[in-house]
């Protein structure tokens, strides 16, 4: 009996020790988890902050982190402000369009590389992923010169025009959208373009019937990355566009709102929160679509 006991006392001690260890993991988790949000949320709160400011209690700096006497202008002289909301039409004209032609290349590109097989097709997929990796101050430079020779050559004015970046803008968008969604269709199931192709479907109504519906998260984690991307540049517009009129919202809040050695901390703080917005409202109603196409994007293929 006392054999038994043991027995049965051996596997009882194991389980409770994995719970515990399961139970301490757990609770380090949360511990890092707390931290992390807690450094990723101190910039925008101190952001928020400063944005309910007035310029005197700004220069006051008696307490950074607290509001003595709160105020929404200057909110209200940026949402009033023509040359703000002409920054502002600028970004979601460029950033609308760039999503737009990043789709149309980046989807058919994406299927043809994962499901129409031919030589060369991985070498290909792989170098089309590398070419987003040549960071962006490589690259200003050369494309400067470029546009510089093709404006001379063709008369068309492209340097210090807004529509230029819908030109540069797919350079960065178009390379990682098309390996996300490279990794999502491969992960789709062969039989289902096989019994398409049986049944008399040709490529394209294959990719727009089947593909498309069934790669839709896939799809909605590259549009998200698109419109970012499109939204936040900042090096591109910066040496592109030189008129006020011409600049997109990242480069016209720091063109304009810091003169000199003077920065207008109230609102460059507002004008990045505000400029933040449409980013954080696509996120957070499209987070588990995102999450599933980037996972699925990473995983297969």
């Amino acid at each position: 009996m006392s054999t038994l006991a043991i027995d049965k006392a051996g596997p009882r001690r194991k389980l409770g020790s994995m719970s515990r260890d399961r139970t301490w993991a757990l609770r380090w988790s949360y511990f890092f988890l707390g931290l992390f949000a807690i450094f990723s949320l101190i910039p925008p709160i101190y952001m928020l902050i400063t944005s309910l400011k007035g310029s005197a209690e700004i220069s006051a700096a008696t307490n950074p982190w607290w509001v003595f006497h709160p105020t929404l202008s200057n909110y209200a002289e940026l949402l009033t402000s023509s040359q703000f909301l002409r920054f502002f039409w600028n970004s979601a004209i460029v950033s609308i369009v760039v999503v737009t032609i990043t789709m149309l290349i980046s989807i058919p590109a994406a299927f043809a590389l994962a499901r129409m097989k031919f030589w060369g097709s991985t070498t290909l997929a792989t170098g089309v992923f590398l070419t987003y990796l040549i960071p962006d101050s490589l690259l200003f430079i050369p494309l400067f010169k470029m546009l510089a020779v093709i404006q001379d050559f063709t008369g068309i004015p492209l340097l210090n025009r807004w529509y230029v970046l819908l030109l540069i803008y797919p350079t960065l968008t178009v390379p990682f959208c098309t390996w996300i969604m490279i990794g999502y269709f491969a992960s789709i199931p062969k039989e289902l373009d096989e019994a398409a192709i049986i049944d008399g479907a040709s490529w394209l109504q294959t990719l727009t019937r089947i593909f498309i519906p069934v790669a839709l998260p896939g799809l909605i984690a590259a549009t998200i990355f698109a419109f970012t991307v499109s939204w936040a540049q900042f090096l591109y517009p910066l040496v592109l566009t030189t008129s006020v009129d011409q600049f997109v919202l990242p480069v016209g809040i720091t063109s304009t709102l810091i003169k000199g050695d003077v920065f207008n901390w109230g609102q460059i703080m507002t004008g990045a929160l505000l400029g933040a917005a449409p980013p954080l409202i696509i996120y957070a109603f499209l987070m588990d679509y995102y999450i599933a196409g980037l996972t699925a994007g990473a995983t297969k293929g």
